[in-house]
């Protein structure tokens, strides 16, 4: 599993109506940074061509999310936040406890959102369960890429 640093991106920005007219609206989005600094600045970069006019990152914030999982389909346009209890046995007691995990499914619909999480959990030797899924307001995902260096 992939360490990444998540930041959520509120960004306000002017975007062109069908009218040809342009209307403020706010967004969210989600980065992989290192900082905070590194995340307005990644998200700028991102959402810059969409904008027409003023462009304001409004608020970041820090999540967790376990596991990102995307999907290439052309109807998943909206990204669902599931709640995961991972079971395990505490061998002193032993009992069950229940680790809780966040992560973000790329999908369609409600029931695409759970295909989506059980086909990425596929393979996974922890017992599990879902305790929730709910849709977020996030449009898009921005993993960071390695840009390659150039040589002098």
């Amino acid at each position: 599993m992939e360490i990444n640093s998540w930041f959520e991106c509120k960004v306000k920005m002017d975007v062109m109506q069908d009218d040809g007219t342009t209307k403020p609206q706010t967004f969210i989005y989600l980065v992989d940074a290192l900082n905070f600094t590194e995340a307005e600045s990644r998200i700028i970069e991102e959402v810059k061509p969409f904008a027409h006019g003023n462009l304001d990152v409004t608020d970041i914030k820090r999540v967790k999310y376990a596991e990102i999982f995307t999907s290439d389909s052309d109807v998943a346009d909206r990204w669902y936040k599931v709640r995961c209890l991972f079971i395990t046995i505490d061998e002193k007691t032993q009992t069950e406890k229940e680790i809780v995990n966040n992560m973000l499914v790329q999908a369609g619909t409600f029931h695409d959102a759970v295909e989506g999480f059980v086909k990425g959990m596929k393979g996974s030797l922890m017992d599990y369960r879902i305790a929730s899924v709910q849709e977020t307001k996030i449009m898009d995902v921005f993993r960071y890429v390695a840009r390659e260096k150039k040589e002098v």
